[in-house]
């Protein structure tokens, strides 16, 4: 039997937390395990409960959405956070992108949508409303946005495994297709991260795109099927 996905809503809106009650409980790998209401909540509902995938609003009261999930990777740098708003302003985007929300999605998305980015998310895979990766896509030449500056070069290895982050492949499609352990992979993930100075794998694919390693119009490698 699957373990249901465990999720944390945050949104201080009760009428959205229970829109996303109703969306989450049609599915049976999913599981809510807490909401709240605000930042400071949050923060220690989150530590207490462990969740896999935390849905954060980023306009709310006591302290921001933004804040909430730099306090979050700073206690739990595996942390996986979907930051689900009305907003596209540049200075929310892309703070919640810096601060390490591995994906970004507006409230009027399809329900559909949304349950594929929580599936995704918990994979550790970015996910992205297109109108937002739109905005990031051009911000990959603004001098703010992750530099990736380093001396430290890359392996050919981890080269390779970059341009697979930036196509979307989870460590485990990584895994198989290098024909490589898992953990493996994470190490590899860990180091290209550390070598360029970048929070997350969302960042370390805008890097790729980018500096050339990889291009939105080269789809991803076909996963060989187990034996």
């Amino acid at each position: 039997m699957t373990i249901p996905i465990r999720i944390f809503i945050a949104d201080d809106h009760p009428i959205v937390r229970e829109g996303l009650h109703a969306l989450i409980s049609t599915e049976a790998s999913m599981t809510i395990v807490g909401e709240a209401a605000d930042g400071e909540d949050t923060v220690r509902r989150v530590r207490e409960l462990k969740p896999d995938v935390i849905l954060m609003d980023l306009i709310m009261g006591k302290m921001d959405g933004i804040e909430a999930i730099e306090r979050i990777k700073l206690e739990d740098p595996g942390a996986r956070i979907l930051a689900l708003t009305s907003f596209t302003a540049d200075d929310i985007v892309f703070p919640a992108i810096k601060a390490g929300a591995l994906g970004y999605l507006l409230k009027d998305s399809a329900p559909q949508e949304l349950l594929q980015a929580i599936i995704n998310v918990y994979q550790g895979v970015p996910s992205l409303a297109p109108s937002i990766a739109l905005k990031l896509f051009q911000e990959l030449h603004h001098p703010e946005m992750p530099a990736g500056e380093t001396n430290e070069t890359l392996t050919e290895r981890e080269v390779l495994i970059l341009k697979h982050v930036a196509q979307g492949l989870t460590n485990q499609e990584i895994a198989s297709l290098l024909v490589i352990s898992e953990r493996t992979v994470r190490n590899h993930v860990g180091s290209i991260l550390s070598k360029l100075h970048l929070a997350n794998r969302t960042q370390a694919a805008l890097y790729a795109l980018r500096e050339g390693i990889a291009r939105l119009d080269e789809p991803a490698k076909t996963v060989p099927p187990e034996q």
